[in-house]
Formats: structure tokens, C-alpha cells, sequence
């Protein structure tokens, strides 16, 4: 990649209390923007200031849903510098996507470049108050005036960046869980294994279905036979049952999340028996009957690890660990956050300085 064009905004908008902050409402001064065409590839980097975007109507992004995009977040350590948690991983996973949805892909050293730069220019951003961060956002929408069927041959590639606080307001406490039986996500041979708008667009419907119930958030089931069970809204699932962790495997129809990656290697890491295979509603619902289902826990980027205190399934509502956060899922919270934020030794390498000096 060429040297990144830095343009910097002339005056500095006022930064919120960290204790004031919410999730993807606030956004730094500057975003870093790249173009590509099928002559030069990716060309242009650049990082300027935080703006609106100009397009034309007939934007194929707007009509055929060529966009992906990752989330990341940027800490930092009580030496005030800033890191970043397995950027390579969000790097190959963007590539995934765009091979998914017909876009090209990105040298994964220029992906990561990118990141750091924009975070390097904003990192008076990052804010410290636990359980506060820097939200990252880069995303990729086709860039091509057309209207008709076909894989674009232009792009734009761009990174914006938000202070973020917790990702559901009441922070680490338990969630309600509301068992989608009607609505589906995604099925095999699909976009479900790919971080693109189209998935989580047509996830809305079961969402709102769920928050006027009261519910924080929706479990889908597989889209075939609607028996077993895949991932959690924006996050990953796991179950601690009769003191094995297991969580649905990758078939294809669900992201393979770098969280849920993280977690599986520091729980092996821990000595625990960890199966990734195919789970049941019924199962899950045997378990709570039995006395077994002992802890739950969605796991993402945004939320981090999210306690699960409620699982309603048809006229069953499963309280989990009497709606209190478990043992395993606090040790998995305190551990990870440590590693990300610098204040525990990071035994996997996963942390990455975004000025090495």
C-alpha cells in the first residue's frame, strides 16, 4: 500500500465523559477511506476527517447488497499505549466475506495498516473507564453507477471509529433470551458465515418481535429444520452442561467469531472439555430439566461475553444460574477483558501495540 494520506480536521470535536458513553452514537474526528477498480486494485488511502458521503442514487450498494464489514475495538494499558486483539483475525475474516459476497479481497498487511493508522490519528479517543473502548468499524460497499445484476467492479473501503460503553445498558448483568420458531437467519450455502448487512438486516423482524416481549435479544435455530440451535443475535452461544462447555459448530450459516475462537482456546487452555457439534433446543430444554444446564454466555466483539439468565422456548422460560452471572462466564469475562486492555499477561500473543516503539 501507498504512504496514507493524512488530512486533519482543523478543530477538534469536544470528546464525551467515558461514563456518559453508549454504544455506536459518537464518532471520532477522522475516518480512513480507500478506493479500488479492477485496473488499479486498492488505491488512494486515505484518513480524513469524520464526514457525510455524497452518492448517487443508482449506487449499486443501495440495490444488490454488496457490503461486509468487521468489528473491532482498540484499548489501552496503563501505559497509555494502544492495542489492538488479533487484527489479523478480523483481516482474514474480512477477505471471507467479500470472496462470499463477490468483492475483492485485501492484502491482509494493508487491512491491519489501515486500522492501526486511524487509530494511531484518533487515539485521544480510546477511552479508559472500564469497560469503555474504541469501537472500530471497517466496511467495504461496491462503488459502481449501475442498475442491473452483476458483481461491481468498483469499491470503497472505509474505517469509522466510535468510544463505546456497554453494549447492552445493563452491562455484564444476565439477558433474556427469546427462542425464534418462526423466523429464520440463514441456512448452509448461504451468507451466514459471512459479516455482510443482509444478514443482520433480515434478522430485524425477530428483534423487534423479541424487545416487545421484553427479551434482550434472539436465539436462532437452524433454518431447515428449526431443531438446532446456531447463534445469538450478534453474538456467538455457549452452555455449560453437567460441566462441559459446548457451543453449535460452524456448518456453514454461522460466523465464525473471533471472541468465540478466543474463548474456546483459553477454556481448553483452562483444562475444560470443550465439544463444538450440533445442540438441540431439545436438549438445552432436557438439560435445564434435569438440573444440568448450569451456565450460558454469548460471545462477540461488541458485548465481549454476555451472560445468558433466561431462555424462553415456546411456553418455557429456563432460568439459568438464578439469573445470576456463573463463575466460568465471570473468570471468561475478567480474563478476556484483562488480556485486551493490557492488564494481564497475554499468554496466546493476541494483543497488538498499534505503535511499536
Amino acid at each position: 500500500m501507498k504512504e496514507i494520506r493524512i488530512e486533519k480536521v482543523d478543530e477538534r470535536k469536544e470528546r464525551p465523559n467515558d461514563s456518559e458513553l453508549g454504544f455506536g452514537q459518537t464518532f471520532t474526528d477522522h475516518m480512513f477511506v480507500m478506493d479500488y477498480d479492477e485496473k488499479d486494485g486498492w488505491y488512494d488511502p486515505r484518513i480524513i476527517p469524520y464526514q457525510s458521503l455524497e452518492m448517487e442514487p443508482a449506487k449499486a450498494t443501495f440495490h444488490y447488497g454488496q457490503t461486509t464489514f468487521e468489528g473491532m475495538k482498540a484499548y489501552k494499558n496503563e501505559k497509555g499505549e494502544a492495542l489492538l486483539f488479533r487484527p489479523e483475525k478480523n483481516a482474514k475474516r474480512f477477505n471471507n466475506s467479500n470472496s462470499r459476497m463477490c468483492m475483492p479481497e485485501m492484502d491482509p498487511e494493508i487491512f491491519v495498516k489501515a486500522v492501526k493508522k486511524a487509530v494511531e490519528v484518533d487515539q485521544d479517543w480510546i477511552p479508559t473507564k472500564e469497560g469503555t473502548s474504541l469501537y472500530i468499524r471497517p466496511f467495504a460497499i461496491s462503488d459502481e453507477v449501475y442498475l442491473g445484476l452483476k458483481a461491481a467492479s468498483k469499491y470503497k473501503f472505509m474505517i469509522i471509529m466510535s468510544p463505546v460503553g456497554a453494549y447492552y445498558p445493563q452491562g455484564l448483568e444476565p439477558t433474556r433470551i427469546y427462542v425464534e420458531t418462526e423466523y429464520v437467519r440463514a441456512v448452509r450455502g448461504g451468507t451466514g458465515s459471512a459479516k455482510t448487512g443482509g444478514n443482520y438486516a433480515s434478522s430485524l423482524k425477530a428483534k423487534h418481535k423479541a424487545a416487545q416481549n421484553g427479551y434482550d435479544e434472539v436465539l436462532w435455530l437452524d433454518g431447515v429444520e428449526r431443531k438446532y440451535v446456531e447463534e445469538v443475535g450478534a453474538m456467538n452461544v455457549f452452555f455449560k452442561m453437567d460441566g462441559k462447555v459446548v457451543t453449535p459448530s460452524l456448518e456453514g450459516s454461522i460466523l465464525a467469531g473471533i471472541t468465540r475462537d478466543s474463548v474456546i482456546k483459553m477454556l481448553k487452555n483452562w483444562g475444560y472439555e470443550v465439544e463444538e457439534r450440533k445442540i438441540t433446543i431439545k436438549e438445552l430444554v432436557n438439560a435445564y430439566k434435569e438440573g444440568k444446564l448450569e451456565e450460558a454466555f454469548g460471545t462477540g466483539t461488541a458485548a465481549v461475553i454476555a451472560p445468558i439468565g433466561e431462555l424462553s422456548y415456546n411456553d418455557l422460560d429456563m432460568e439459568i444460574n438464578n439469573f445470576e452471572i456463573g463463575d466460568l462466564t465471570q473468570k471468561l469475562y475478567d480474563n478476556l477483558t484483562g488480556i485486551q486492555t493490557g492488564k494481564l499477561e497475554d499468554p496466546y500473543g493476541w494483543t497488538e501495540k498499534v505503535l511499536d516503539k
